[in-house]
């Protein structure tokens, strides 16, 4: 072996592995998110749990990226620990799918049919079928599509580089002698453990060993003890996720490595017993790609069979392991905007959205509270108003930063729609719960200097405090429950209100004029009124940012001009809100 030899041999190895990263990013981006939201909500029974992470597993093709998932969901209080461990089970049974794919490099034969079959004669059909469609791909899915062809292609062109480069390792009498030295199953699995540990893919890890076993003789006696320590390695991945989370999250990430060191163990004293009694012959022989892909699926298969009934017990191992702290503060509502779903952006965005819904709850409820405060003043309330609004605030700075994170990651043109609609409507929720903290602080202006308004203002402020009521729920009930039909009334009933902040205000000039109202009263009011037009204006934002977003696009001056200009839909809505909040205009 020279030093062309080991660059062909780690060339083969990135391309490999480059292959295998992107074909299992472009699967997961072409599930959009539901398997994670599967995974998050479908966990009733232990067998419901295994065969969610066998198959999630088995289509994003990476235990690893399934148990930090798991990780994110327990460290965000989405799941219990106990709902995980089955599902762990099921995701280790998955990953074998890859090792499957892997082994038709192994198929051996002349004839023409079989011939097609084997990787050099598809890998490079499948190559330029992705490139055609990446480079035709309108929309995501093709596009999605077209990159795990790619991927796959890169992946079996990796593996066939590696399997050139050591070819010539076959005859090598110290290459020899290192695989008998790994046939010592202790040494075997140090050495799958360390290898599957710095790559952190057991996948990738059994695809190397499938790699050159094309080329190289390598006997059972080696293969099986690297297959379990590679097992074993693959589980650094959640172990690194949970460092930073809580001791829930600590928890999983140990369980991950008990269930594999536990099933190795138990796997691997059955078998060295028998083989021991008995003697199996064909442990001195070589072992196929194909040989290895069994291998893998078959102890993930006996070790879930061995150890699926005792899920709760290694609950109790994981909790005895890593105690409770006292001092742990418990989760706040922004434990779901975990780092780890990045690399999931679909259920980042959906996390973000509940947490958006909540915060246009809470405005609803800032504004509420705040016009009682109108009626009678309670300081308490007035204190609560203001605790509300902080909360808003809080809410702003947490998801909008995450949503800035989630933008920068790669992800399809809908969740990119999504996280655009989520930024343009946090603003506006933010700006209405200052405006309900605004009109307490005007409520309790009216309470300190014992201001009365005349019957007249007092009317006229309950009629508009109703309407900017009803177009604050329509607008929250648009963003929430995604009705496009509700959110078609929120323009015309924010014409009604402007209308109606005029009237109210000319009302007031020819009372001054008249000698029933002051001054003072004139300013306290104008601050009222500016407010509450001032939140009808960001309900109108949010309804046509929403209607903007659906229609693909985002010309919110250009729509509502459309709106106006339909002139016989409008102007009914328009004038049956008119009649709803009729005020006499005595100007």
């Amino acid at each position: 072996m020279n030093i062309f030899t080991v660059l062909s041999l780690l060339g083969g190895l990135v391309l490999f592995l480059y292959g295998m990263d992107l074909m299992g990013d472009s699967l997961k981006r072409l599930a959009g998110g539901k398997l994670e939201s599967i995974l998050a909500r479908l966990t009733a029974t232990r067998w419901k749990g295994f065969l969610l992470g066998l198959i999630v597993t088995a289509v994003i093709q990476s235990s690893s990226a399934t148990t930090v998932m798991l990780v994110g969901f327990v460290n965000s209080g989405i799941m219990k620990l106990g709902q995980t461990i089955s599902i762990i089970m099921g995701a280790n049974v998955g990953t074998t799918v890859t090792s499957w794919l892997l082994s038709t490099a192994d198929i051996q034969g002349t004839a023409t049919l079989i011939k097609l079959f084997k990787p050099e004669s598809f890998t490079p059909i499948l190559a330029v079928i992705g490139l055609v469609m990446n480079m035709t791909a309108k929309d995501d899915k093709r596009k999605n599509t077209s990159t795990i062809l790619i991927g796959f292609a890169i992946l079996m062109f990796g593996m066939d580089m590696m399997s050139s480069a050591v070819e010539g390792l076959k005859d090598n009498q110290t290459f020899t002698n290192l695989l008998v030295m790994f046939s010592n199953p202790i040494m075997g699995i140090i050495v799958g453990t360390l290898f599957t540990a710095i790559i952190q893919s057991s996948s990738a890890s059994v695809g190397v060993l499938q790699a050159l076993s094309l080329s190289c003789v390598i006997p059972y006696s080696t293969a099986i003890p690297v297959i379990l320590g590679q097992n074993i390695g693959t589980t650094i991945t959640p172990i690194i996720s949970a460092i930073s989370g809580n001791t829930e999250s600590k928890r999983v990430a140990f369980t991950c490595l008990y269930i594999k060191m536990i099933g190795v163990i138990a796997v691997c004293g059955i078998f060295y017993l028998l083989h021991s009694l008995i003697g199996f012959e064909f442990m001195t022989q070589r072992a196929s790609a194909v040989n290895i892909a069994i291998v893998h699926t078959l102890f993930n298969i006996f070790s879930t069979i061995i150890l699926l009934p005792f899920c709760s017990l290694f609950e109790k191992l994981a909790i005895k392991t890593i105690r409770s702290k006292k001092e742990e503060a418990e989760r706040d509502a922004f434990s779901a905007l975990d780092d780890r779903f990045l690399e999931m952006p679909s259920f980042a965005v959906e996390k973000c959205k509940e947490l958006v819904f909540d915060m246009a709850k809470i405005a609803v409820e800032a504004f509420k509270k705040a016009t009682m405060l109108m009626k009678e003043f309670d300081s308490a309330i007035f204190n609560e108003v203001g605790e509300l609004e902080s909360s808003i605030d809080k809410y702003e700075d947490k998801t909008s930063s995450y949503l800035v994170k989630i933008a920068s990651a790669d992800m399809s043109s809908k969740d990119s729609k999504v996280v655009t609609e989520l930024l343009h409507c946090i603003g506006d929720i933010e700006r209405i719960s200052d405006h309900a903290l605004n009109i307490a602080e005007t409520a309790k202006e009216i309470y300190d200097k014992k201001i009365t308004f005349s019957p007249k203002a007092t009317e006229d402020i309950n009629v508009i405090t109703e309407a900017v009521a009803e177009i604050l729920d329509l607008s929250v009930e648009t963003l929430i429950n995604e009705d496009l039909e509700k959110a078609k009334y929120v323009e015309p009933l924010e014409q009604v209100i402007d209308r109606l902040k005029r009237v109210i205000k000319n009302g007031h000039i020819s009372r001054l004029r008249q000698g029933d109202c002051t001054m003072e009263l004139g300013f306290v009011l104008s601050d009222l009124l500016t407010n509450y037009e001032r939140i009808s204006d960001h309900c109108s934002n949010i309804a046509v940012c929403f209607i903007e977003i659906a229609r693909d696009s985002f010309e919110t001056h250009e729509y509502l001009q459309h709106v106006k200009a339909d002139e016989e839909e409008f102007g009914k809505m328009y004038e049956a809100y008119k009649r709803k909040y009729y005020i006499e205009n005595n100007a």
